[in-house]
Order: C-alpha cells, then sequence, then structure tokens
C-alpha cells in the first residue's frame, strides 16, 4: 500500500533498509580478534562464561554496561516528514 506518490512496498524498504543498517551498525560495534583475561579498563577478570560467550571480549560487564549508557545512538530519518525533520 503506497501513499501518493510512492510506489507499491516503499515504506517496506524503509524498513528493511533501517534494519540492515542497525545490524551493520551492530556488528560494526562487535569487537575483533583475541580477547582478554583482564578488563583494560577496570583491570578486574573476566569471567570465563563472558570469554566463552564473546571470545574478542575486553572489558567485564560493568565496564560494557558503562560503555553502552555513554554511547548516543544516531540514525537516518527515513521518513520525510516536515515533522520528523524538526525534532
Amino acid at each position: 500500500m503506497a501513499g501518493g506518490w510512492t510506489r507499491d512496498g516503499a515504506v517496506q524498504d524503509q524498513i528493511d533498509d533501517t534494519v540492515k543498517d542497525a545490524v551493520s551498525a551492530a556488528r560494526a560495534r562487535l569487537e575483533a580478534g583475541d580477547g582478554a583475561e583482564f578488563c583494560d579498563e577496570c583491570g578486574e577478570p573476566i569471567p570465563a562464561a563472558r570469554r566463552k560467550a564473546l571470545p574478542s571480549a575486553r572489558t567485564c560487564v560493568a565496564c560494557q554496561q558503562q560503555r553502552d549508557r555513554q554511547r548516543v545512538a544516531a540514525g537516518i530519518n527515513r521518513r520525510g516528514s516536515k515533522d520528523s525533520q524538526l525534532r
């Protein structure tokens, strides 16, 4: 169902592009390479379960949570409406 000047499926294409961008951004944030036994931030041991789940982990859970809180989410506004662009 398209509205006005848009073609059929345009809204779904926007949704698909937004999801693809979010997945790409999440993959880019994943650390690569060798993990560490001790946290790069605080020096505490990284639990074995975390190292098993995320072999490239270089921070403990507490330090990673702190990093995640500091991350600002920024995205592309695909709505294109005047109202959403003014925010």
